[in-house]
């Protein structure tokens, strides 16, 4: 009953969902880089994340292209299938591409400054510009297969995919069939 309770209390928790400091508030326009290239939107606050695309070390600053997600309430890119564009962003100072690798999620808070124009393969492609004040790489997602193991609790999975323990519905959660377990006795030995 304990296990039950404390597990409960850690999932409530974990639901509220805070934002990282650094790129924390509210006061940001409800643009999307789309909207950005073919509106004037020069000088508005953005907080806009995605998948890093490209890392592009320049003299003083270093830009990212990044293709645009929605956020999360905790401002960290969704992942799907859809974007909103691609944007560049660039930050004051040297950011390593090695570590802010293609692939990873990204989300950035600046002021709109323009746009720039760059290949994509061999279109050419119009990408609204963000003058960043922050740039924030959010940890590597962990994705866990549908049935994992978790040292604290054992083997879990969703118990509407089952067939496997889950901690408040036994085998397999509520609907999963129980397993039927088959022991075969030792064979005797000639002795």
């Amino acid at each position: 009953m304990e296990v039950r309770h404390a597990f409960l209390t850690a999932l409530m928790l974990t639901g509220c969902a805070s934002v990282p400091p650094q790129i924390a508030g509210n006061d940001f326009a409800a643009v999307t880089p789309q909207q950005a290239v073919s509106q004037n939107t020069h000088g508005q606050r953005v907080r806009w994340g995605g998948e890093i695309i490209r890392v592009e070390p320049r003299a003083n600053s270093t830009c990212f292209e990044i293709l645009s997600r929605e956020l999360y309430d905790d401002a960290r890119p969704k992942r799907h299938d859809r974007s909103e564009g691609r944007f560049l962003a660039c930050k004051q100072g040297f950011f390593d591409p090695a570590v802010y690798a293609k692939g990873r999620d990204i989300t950035v808070v600046g002021i709109l400054n323009g746009s720039e124009k760059h290949k994509v393969g061999e279109y050419d492609y119009t990408f609204a510009k963000v003058d960043a004040n922050e740039v924030y790489m959010w940890p590597k997602r962990v994705d866990y297969p549908m049935h994992y193991y978790d040292p604290a609790f054992g083997p879990y999975c969703d118990p509407f995919w089952g067939p496997c323990w889950s901690l408040y519905g036994g085998w397999g959660g509520y609907w999963a069939p129980r397993p039927i377990v088959i022991v075969k006795p030792a064979p005797k030995s000639g002795r």
